[in-house]
């Protein structure tokens, strides 16, 4: 009965996730119809986890009998979450996706080297871990795949979306170097907790980089798309998507949690196709390819080992 209910909600996960790339373009608005958030993208991320902050905060006093971090490490944990898992991943993505040439799919493409990412900074940074040559030929392939995707022209590198794409690619560098120093940390603090307080920082600091970027709430056009994009992103997308991400967490483990970054972008692209008449590029799908190899060849022990378990588990 797990197992057949685990499936559902790692599919439900990666859908969700997978249209929030689409949500924040919705939400975000374009050059020629600029309504909602085009000229505020950080506001736009920061006023999302001002809910979605909220909310998780209310299922972690909920959840936990002391909500509240205690002692250096905890705190330490939480600032690397708030400023690198929720703001600069954040900030960097919402900017990114201003561009038109920034479909759902390829922000979504990028985003899942984030793994293969976290893996080649675990190997650099914790002693307990080291970069074969294998595993160093995956992480150089995933970025190659990156590399293809943002098809950069050497004679001009901040056209064509080459610049913004490089911004979606910092903040899957962000979100990867942020898990790895929470792990260093090793504060053992409850996830929901966790969750909560680096939400709620990480809102604090992206709206002191939007009042630094000029960014004011008088130049949000309150449009229904923005509306629906900001509850959509905020709720669904954050607030449920974390708790689904925590109950698959225990079930599945890291390595096989992580396969919904490469899940997501399938339907980062339907939800484009569908919503924005996004249509996905070669460039796209070739870029994917080579990501989800490099992934394959970093954690190609853990991925062996899972697939041995499953052979062997009994039928039913």
């Amino acid at each position: 009965m797990t197992r057949h209910r685990t499936l559902p909600l790692f599919l439900f996960l990666a859908a969700i996730w997978g249209s929030a790339f689409m949500a924040i373009k919705a939400g975000l608005g374009t050059p020629s119809a600029p309504g909602g958030f085009f000229e505020t993208p950080v506001l736009f991320a920061a006023i999302r986890y001002d809910v979605a902050g909220v909310l998780m905060f209310g299922y972690a006093a909920y959840a936990l009998e002391d909500p509240v971090p205690r002692g250096r490490a905890e705190w330490a944990t939480v600032g690397v979450g708030a400023t690198l898992l929720i703001a600069a991943y954040h900030a960097f993505l919402f900017v990114g996706e201003t561009d038109p040439a920034v479909t759902s799919a390829a922000a979504a493409v990028i985003v899942s080297l984030s793994p293969a990412l976290t893996t080649g900074f675990a190997r650099a940074m914790l002693p307990d871990e080291s970069l074969t040559a294998v595993g160093l030929a995956g992480l150089v392939l995933g970025l190659v795949g990156v590399v293809v995707l943002t098809d950069p022209d050497p004679a001009n590198l901040l056209s064509g979306g080459a610049l913004a794409k490089s911004f979606v690619f910092l903040a899957a560098a962000s979100f990867a170097l942020g898990s790895v120093l929470t792990r260093r940390i090793d504060a053992g603090m409850p996830v929901e907790s966790m969750e909560a307080w680096s939400m709620l920082g990480g809102a604090l600091l992206m709206h002191g980089v939007a009042v630094g970027r000029g960014e004011r709430l008088a130049q949000v056009a309150w449009t229904t798309d923005a509306l629906v994009a900001l509850a959509y992103l905020s709720v669904v997308a954050s607030a449920l998507g974390f708790l689904v991400y925590f109950d698959l967490l225990d079930r599945l483990g890291a390595v096989e949690i992580n396969l919904v970054s490469y899940v997501a972008p399938l339907f980062a692209a339907l939800s484009g196709w569908a919503f924005l008449s996004e249509t996905p590029t070669s460039t796209t799908g070739l870029g994917f390819l080579l990501v989800f190899a490099g992934f394959l060849l970093l954690k190609r022990k853990a991925v062996r080992a899972k697939l041995s378990r499953v052979r062997g588990a009994p039928g039913g």
